[in-house]
């Protein structure tokens, strides 16, 4: 049987390291009598002998985050050993190795997999949490590999001046930045009936990177995610939407 697919492009690829890219939109985990942590339905593949256990929120007091703020991880975790697949909807994944010097804020729309040694927690976005009732990040912290996506390929912007970011457009960022939320200049009766789209922006300050997809998030209601859709644009969107 011939076919282009026997290429070398599209066969699995092997890698020393426990996380790597099958291709840009596909994540390989090789798990040793191991765990790791993923978003839900994110499993495409797996060889070996692996276990798929459902996970909650982690710990109650994540689990009322959730429920109030709409922001959290649905997870599962992965135990055994053996080659995983994992992939969201064709979105481009990207691989961290959190060294401990600095946390990653993350949109949790765009978590795909972590190791469980990192720890995670729902935040609060700085002074952004006085208007719409809060808005909230999953912020990663410790050592360890962490994956996210994006739609498309994304900007890394670094923060060497003030800079501001669409709310359903931004991704992650340094958990070290300093964040403010900013009206897009409106007069206040001009989002009464109707918007631009353009209402809010997320502000940032400091010393780090803010990282930016092509595309913007579904809303809370406004569609399926496969997922959480996170909570800077889902809170906003009761106030611009």
């Amino acid at each position: 049987m011939r076919s282009q697919l026997f290429s070398q492009e599209f066969l699995e690829r092997t890698s020393p390291e426990s996380f790597a890219l099958q291709n840009s939109k596909m994540l390989k985990v090789r798990l040793q009598a191991a765990t790791v942590m993923a978003r839900q339905g994110s499993m495409v593949a797996f060889q070996g002998d692996v276990r798929f256990d459902y996970q909650s929120a982690g710990g109650i007091g994540k689990v009322i985050k959730k429920a109030v703020t709409g922001e959290g991880l649905d997870v599962m975790s992965c135990t055994g050993s053996g080659d995983v697949f994992f992939a969201d909807n064709a979105a481009d994944v990207h691989v961290f190795d959190l060294d401990g010097s600095d946390g990653l804020s993350v949109n949790g729309a765009n978590v795909l997999a972590f190791e469980p040694q990192l720890k995670w927690d729902i935040k609060m976005i700085g002074s952004a949490g006085m208007l719409g009732g809060g808005l909230f990040n999953t912020v990663f912290t410790g050592t360890g590999k962490l994956a996210i996506t994006t739609k498309g390929t994304p900007v890394v912007l670094q923060v060497d001046a003030p800079t501001f970011v669409d709310t359903d457009a931004v991704v992650a960022w340094s958990a070290s930045l300093q964040t403010s939320l900013r009206s897009g200049g409106f007069k206040p009766g001009a989002l009464i009936g109707r918007t631009s789209g353009e209402a809010f922006q997320l502000g940032f300050a400091g010393q780090g990177f803010v990282i930016v997809q092509p595309s913007e998030n579904v809303r809370a209601g406004g569609g399926s995610g496969g997922g959480a859709t996170g909570g800077i644009g889902g809170m906003l969107g009761r106030l611009g939407g």
